[in-house]
């Protein structure tokens, strides 16, 4: 399309007057579902730092409806710790990145914790290994 000296309208290739779309309603992006998952599970991974040797890396399901978006994140701590501190640490990261990566509304983020790794257990492991 070619825009006409002296107005806003345009003209397509054959000369003809085209139809000016405006920009919000030019198309959608859709952002997939395990792309979200994705980045709420790496948000959970940057507020948890480093983890137990054993522990398994965080992981997400997200249930997306329109802009909004409701994360489930699991995961595995070390022991002892406090766990209702990291919890809200991962949500509010969760929240923020989620926001700011995809443009959409996290109004719920349940964090479940799948297993703690006691630290006691990996010292001792390390001192059989020596």
């Amino acid at each position: 399309m070619t825009p006409v000296s002296g107005g806003d309208s345009a003209v397509d290739e054959r000369g003809a007057p085209a139809s000016v779309v405006a920009p919000g309603e030019r198309g959608a992006t859709r952002i997939a579902d395990r792309v979200v998952a994705k980045i709420a599970a790496q948000a959970a991974r940057e507020a948890l730092g480093p983890l137990p040797p054993e522990a398994a890396p965080p992981h997400a399901t997200v249930v997306v409806h329109h802009d909004t978006v409701r994360v489930r994140v699991h995961l595995e701590l070390g022991y002892p710790c406090d766990i209702g501190d990291r919890c809200t640490r991962v949500r509010r990261q969760v929240v923020q990145r989620v926001r700011a990566l995809v443009g959409m509304e996290v109004p719920e983020v349940a964090v479940h914790v799948e297993r703690l790794h006691p630290a006691h257990a990996h010292r001792a492991a390390q001192g059989r290994t020596r």
